[in-house]
């Protein structure tokens, strides 16, 4: 196993996967959805349909990354504690599932103004009410989604921090943005006033800097050989 090259290729998803989530999960739906208005929403869906469209393809991207992201790190992580690394694993496709079940109800709403002729029993402000149900679904999902992947970088964090060849500073900030993403999604739930997206946000600069790092730096090899030795021939 070439183990600065899995370093790399992860450096390369991340930024791929953070550059389509933003543009799928952020500036798209921002210029398409119109809090508050369900016509406008639906006038933008129709006006503005292959744009919509590419929002979705974009998530498509991000979750094929987000799949990859989550064998490599198990590889990676896997000589620190084989079954830690297996649940975090766990985690992060579980989350990714989660969200991908989100995206359908994203995507949804394209059938609900695009064919119009297999609407004829539903008046026009029902179609803008079941357009409007059905990102209400895809925002739960994704509500839901947040958990599972800051657990997951929850014990990566840990992983890391123990791990010897990666520094212990990139296992403290991750750890802190899985623990933001964990804590939001209860908040919602629980506090819904206290789930400020601050907590979300601190995910951006700490996989930022796991990103230049992995690129730059990645693994201390001697460090990880060590640790793999200590798995093949405990003593």
């Amino acid at each position: 196993m070439n183990v600065q090259r899995y370093a790399r290729v992860a450096a390369v998803l991340l930024l791929v996967s953070m550059i389509a989530g933003g543009f799928g999960e952020g500036y798209m739906p921002s210029k398409i959805i119109v809090s508050g208005d369900p016509a406008a929403t639906v006038a933008n869906i129709t006006n503005f349909n292959f744009l919509y469209r590419l929002g979705f393809a974009a998530f498509l991207i991000e979750s094929l990354c987000d799949i990859a992201l989550v064998m490599i790190f198990y590889a990676l992580l896997r000589p620190v504690n084989r079954n830690l690394s297996l649940l975090a694993a766990f985690f992060g496709l579980v989350g990714t599932a989660v969200f991908a079940v989100g995206e359908l109800f994203y995507l949804a709403p394209t059938l609900l103004v695009s064919n119009p002729a297999s609407m004829t029993s539903f008046s026009t402000d029902q179609i803008n009410g079941l357009v409007q149900l059905s990102f209400r679904f895809a925002s739960l999902a994704g509500m839901g989604t947040t958990a599972y992947y800051g657990m997951s970088w929850l014990v990566r964090a840990h992983l890391i921090f123990r791990s010897g060849y990666l520094p212990k500073t990139l296992g403290v900030v991750m750890g802190i943005a899985g623990l933001g993403f964990v804590v939001r999604n209860f908040l919602l739930i629980l506090a819904p006033a206290y789930a400020s997206m601050v907590l979300l946000m601190l995910m951006l600069p700490a996989g930022l800097l796991l990103m230049a790092w992995l690129f730059i730096k990645g693994v201390d090899v001697p460090k990880w050989n060590e640790r793999v030795e200590a798995t093949t021939h405990p003593t």
